[in-house]
């Protein structure tokens, strides 16, 4: 599996542009980008590289984490998938992008698009010296519109953009990605109610459409989940000391929330249960909630089942699992 940590690559163009970038100055104007995506404003707040710098600085990790983690179980649903191509739209500064070359070493064409040209700088700059990102282009232009002139992809992928434009636009963009999707598409975003909505909304639409999960769920039907429940997962990175200074954060790790769907044109034939939250481990037995092929499920593995509870025993939150529930 993939690691969650930036690439070396990636790291080492990053702190190239961030020689001599005030860390102060940083985390003020990455507080501002915060509020203003919070706010629905999207990438508008990203006018100088300045501020493309302190919103790397402040969101790649994370992002970057959230993506290789919805890949990795891509990855372990169709170990043979091999996409030659991918198109990474609302890329930003292109952090879909690295995920993905670094996930699946098949890939050689990548086209990116978004509509910050501040962005897309910093992109272009970051993957200059890439021995990875060779034959990469980047067009500007609001999704839906960049979209209808983007060629087909194997594989296409959208994180964190959904919720920069309004509901009305959601669906259509997202029968758009659909048409340019060859074999799968990854849609990500924040693993929030709110996120987690739009995931949904967008899987129910494309399913109707012909498309077929392959991760994370275990089924094309219906979520089993009911409010105030929502699918999410967590994925615990390490902070370097800039991103500690630009966060204001004293920890060394962080933990990215996320919600995703990755789907198919043909029907995946292996489809795991899927582990919803964090298993609860005591004395007597092991507790885990699971999505299943059958629907939701509350699994217990008692103590004295010892092959079966030491399995169990390893099952973490994300995570697809054989077990019968």
């Amino acid at each position: 599996m993939t690691s969650p940590d930036l690439p070396a690559e990636l790291k080492a163009a990053l702190d190239g542009k961030l020689r001599g970038f005030s860390r102060s100055d940083a985390a003020g104007r990455a507080a501002s980008i915060s509020k203003t995506y919070r706010d629905g404003g999207g990438s508008g707040a990203i006018r100088s590289e300045a501020d493309a710098l302190a919103y790397a600085l402040a969101r790649m990790p994370a992002t970057y984490a959230a993506v290789t983690a919805s890949l990795n179980a891509l990855v372990e649903i169709r170990p043979d998938f091999a996409p030659k191509d991918l198109l990474d739209i609302g890329a930003g500064p292109g952090t879909a992008t690295w995920a993905a070359a670094e996930a699946f070493p098949s890939l050689q064409r990548f086209a990116l698009l978004d509509a910050n040209d501040t962005l897309r700088t910093l992109a272009l700059d970051l993957a200059r010296d890439s021995t990875r990102l060779h034959q990469i282009s980047y067009e500007r232009g609001e999704a839906h519109a960049a979209l209808a002139k983007a060629d087909a992809a194997e594989l296409v992928v959208a994180s964190y953009m959904i919720g920069e434009i309004g509901e009305a636009q959601q669906r259509a963009l997202a029968e758009r990605m659909w048409e340019k999707t060859r074999d799968t598409l990854l849609v990500v975003e924040p693993g929030t109610p709110a996120g987690y909505a739009r995931i949904i909304v967008l899987r129910e639409r494309l399913i109707a459409m012909g498309a077929h999960v392959a991760a994370p769920c275990p089924h094309d039907g219906k979520c089993p989940l009911q409010a105030p429940d929502w699918c999410h997962f967590t994925q615990r990175l390490q902070r370097s000391r800039a991103h500690k200074q630009v966060k204001g954060a004293e920890l060394p790790f962080e933990d990215e929330r996320f919600s995703y769907v990755a789907l198919a044109r043909a029907p995946v034939a292996r489809r795991p249960s899927r582990v919803l939250a964090q298993p609860a481990v005591s004395k007597v037995e092991i507790a885990a909630k699971l999505c299943t092929p059958a629907g939701l499920a509350l699994t217990k593995v008692p103590r004295r089942a010892k092959p079966e509870y030491a399995t169990a025993r390893r099952w973490r939150w994300g995570d697809a699992v054989m077990e019968k529930s």
